[in-house]
Parts: structure tokens; sequence; C-alpha cells
């Protein structure tokens, strides 16, 4: 459960305020006598108490019926053209229709037609895109109240505002009988990605290292027809030396490609994730550049070449010296493959001051002193790209969800590739940030430098 922290005691927020200063103003308004103000408490408190949506619904009749003696029936909007009949009193109607259709009488305004009037129950718009189809004019359901006579005006005004709680109040069963709908497919699914994705996905490593045998075992083939004193033989050898190179080459490519996607499927498909609603991190040591960040960027090279991007170190870091990290590598790997994604996009040229001009990539980190607190080192990683600064007036915008810069509509996206870094970033408790300099740009991460588990007060490790 998520909780964003309290806010500062004393302060306030003053369109609450208004909002409650609002309320007792209508309900000034309002005047509703006794009976009417304790129907409303009841169909609260009963709402609460009722979780089954079939009894809520003969609560929502009965309260009409045993305080105000009015029979009633209430529809609920099956689809976008159907409402279906979800409760009524004994006495609505001997065979009541179960099922109508938007016509004169169910539509987006209260109508009488005879002895009967129908209300228009309404949801909360707010979370409309939540629901299974969107209600035509927030609509959900119809409140049909039969009147024995005319109906006062303050008590034509009660039915609207009830009709109003029970929409909200429906709104919300609706919404969290799909959640639960949408838990159990997630709990399914989750069963379903270890027994056709994962669990296929170990048996690949076994057929590549097949596959590495046979192509290896080309080179004894060779080594055979080397050593027959026979020209034919030779021209063979050559053939199969070659076949074995470019065989082992290709391979290699593929095998590497299979490690990086493996590692992916693995690390975003984790059951945790999916218990949990959350990323879930699962920290272990590891080489910060043989593990991390070489993998990626050489995933990306050969595009990078194709759009004459050059990698230059010169532009400042480290990326000589070995570091050790305790981290979470799936995750962090797709950091930085994020960032060698965006580098691919939106390196621009530039002249250097030394005179060189082109396209410019580099990346490297330092460590900080003391960054989170006393003895709390911390370290900072960085992917420079050359090229203008993006159009914003907040760095931290391209972190959030779904941003896309006015300058970006010529390379596909989703903005959601930083926004996915700033999160396994803040989930290791760390910072994202921009730094622009006069030839580009600097997207860094700064993370807590943590080379073992933390240990918890009974001196055993932990983790998060």
């Amino acid at each position: 459960m998520r909780f964003d922290g309290p806010t500062q005691c004393g302060v306030h927020d003053d369109y609450v305020e208004s909002r409650i200063r609002e309320k007792i103003e209508d309900y000034k308004r309002y005047s509703f006598d006794e009976k009417k103000s304790r129907a409303l408490a009841i169909f609260f408190d009963l709402s609460q108490e009722f979780q089954a949506r079939d009894r809520f619904y003969e609560t929502l009749i009965l309260i009409l019926k045993v305080i105000f003696e009015l029979d009633s029936a209430m529809y609920v909007l099956e689809d976008e053209e159907t409402f279906v009949l979800a409760s009524c009193s004994s006495a609505y109607s001997n065979n009541p229709r179960i099922t109508r259709s938007w016509d004169d009488d169910m539509g987006s305004e209260t109508v009488r037609r005879g002895k009967r009037l129908y209300i228009p129950i309404r949801c909360n718009p707010e979370f409309n895109d939540m629901l299974p189809f969107p209600p035509p004019d927030n609509i959900i359901g119809m409140l049909v109240v039969v009147m024995s006579q005319e109906l006062e005006s303050d008590m034509l005004l009660f039915l609207e505002k009830y009709a109003n709680r029970v929409g909200f109040q429906l709104h919300n069963r609706i919404l969290r009988d799909r959640s639960r709908e949408h838990l159990d497919f997630i709990r399914n699914l989750v069963e379903d990605i270890g027994h056709n994705v994962i669990v296929p996905n170990i048996y690949f490593k076994l057929y590549f290292n097949r596959l590495r045998r046979r192509i290896d075992s080309l080179s004894d083939l060779r080594d055979e027809a080397e050593a027959a004193d026979n020209e034919c033989c030779r021209r063979i050898a050559k053939k199969l030396d070659r076949m074995h190179g470019g065989l082992r080459e290709q391979y290699e490519e593929i095998y590497r490609h299979y490690v990086q996607t493996s590692m992916f499927l693995e690390t975003l498909l984790r059951r945790r994730h999916f218990e949990e609603g959350r990323y879930v991190l699962e920290k272990r040591p590891c080489n910060l550049m043989r593990q991390v960040i070489e993998p990626q960027l050489e995933r990306y090279l050969e595009r990078m070449a194709e759009r004459d991007i050059r990698v230059d170190l010169s532009f400042g870091g480290a990326p000589d010296q070995a570091v050790r990290m305790y981290m979470d590598v799936g995750l962090i790997s797709q950091v930085f493959a994020n960032l060698f994604s965006n580098a691919v996009k939106y390196t621009g040229k530039v002249e250097l001051p030394d005179g060189r001009r082109g396209k410019f990539v580099s990346y490297g980190w330092r460590i900080l002193k003391d960054y989170f607190g006393q003895g709390a080192s911390a370290i900072r990683m960085f992917v420079f790209t050359t090229g203008e600064p993006p159009n914003v007036d907040d760095p931290m915008e391209l972190f959030e969800p779904g941003f896309r810069g006015s300058d970006t509509a010529a390379e596909q996206g989703s903005g959601h590739g930083l926004y996915f870094v700033r999160q396994v970033v803040e989930l290791h408790r760390g910072e994202v940030g921009l730094k622009v300099h006069p030839e580009g740009n600097e997207i860094f991460i700064i993370l807590p430098f943590q080379v073992e588990p933390e240990r918890s007060g009974d001196g055993r490790k932990c983790d998060l």
C-alpha cells in the first residue's frame, strides 16, 4: 500500500475547505426533514455493511418502501444500449420488464410518465475510464419510483440526491468487482508466464549449448581434413574453417541477444512484481561495467554507427576502473538500455571546442563521498549525448509518465522510457536528473554506493 506521507500540520487545502462550506450551504438549502436525513444516513451505513451487490440493490429499494412507502425499481446499464432490472419492490409490477433500452423514459433527465418517475443514476465521471464501457451522459442506471400521488418538490429533490448517492456507491462496487477480476487475471497470467514463457526459455540455453558443440565439431573435421595428405581435403579444410568462423561469430551474436532478452524477460516478469503490484528489487553483487553497461552498449553500437554516432569517452567519467556494486542487475541493465536507446534517437551533430564535428555519445561514473549522509556514499552514472537541449521548462518533466517533447516528433516513442528509469532508480533509493552542457545533454542517475547487502538490527543480512 502506498502512503505519500502526512501533510504539514496546520496547512490545509483551500479547495477542500471551500467544498465543505459549499456542502454546508447545500444542505441548508435542501432543508430535508428528519425522515429524509435519516434515510440518507441509513443508506450510507448499510451500503458500507452490505458488500454483496444484490443486498446493496435490495437496500436502496427497501429504504424507499419502509420509510416512505414508495414502490420502486432499480435498473443498471449492462452495456451502452441496455438496462437490466437489478431489483424492485414486490408491488412495483406483477410482470416488470427485465431489460430496457434508451427511450423517452430512460434518458439523461428526470421525467414523469403517468404514475412513474424516472431518475437517472449517474456515476463519478472522474473514473469513467475504469468502467467496462464509457457510460452515455455518465449514466450507469435508472431509479424508477411509483407515485401514488403528486410528489412535493422537496421529495423530488430528495429522490434525485438519493439517486446520486446510489450512483457513486454503485460505481465503487463496479470498480471493486473489476479490480478483483483484474487481480484474478493477473494471478492466472503469472502462472501462464511461468509455464509458457520462463520455463521454455530456460531450455533454450540447453539448445544453444548443443548448437555450440555442433559448430565446434566443424573445427575437428577441419583438423582431420588438414591432416590428410590430399589437395582436395586441404581445400575442404579451408572451407570448413571459413564456415566454422562465420557460424561461430553469428552464434555468439545471437547468444548475446538471447542472454539479454532472457534477463529482461525474467526481470520484468518476476512473480513478485505482479503479487505486490510494484517493481520488486532482487539485488546481487555485480561488475558495473562488464555485467551492466557493456552488454547494453554493445546492443546499440550498430544502430549508432548507422546514424554516424561515435562513442567518445573523453567527456568524463572513469569507465576503465572496475566497480563492484550490490544492485538489481536486470532492472539497472534496462535503465542503461533505455538511455542508450534514447542516445540513438536524439544525439545531434555539434562542433566540439577541439574542432571535431559530428555526433558523440559518452558514458561514465564517479563516486560521491557521503552524498546521502555521513558514511553513505553514492555513485553517479551518466550517459551524455551531443545536441540541442530538450525543450522543457523543468528538466524533471522528461521523467514524467507519457512525456514527449515538442522537438521529438520525428522519432517514435511512448514517453515511458525515462519514467521507467526514474521508477527503477527511486526504487533503489536513488535520484535521476538532467544536466545541460554547451555541447549536449547528460542524463544521470545517482544510486547509493552499496557493495554488500544491508544488515538488520540483529546482524543478519537483509534487503528490500
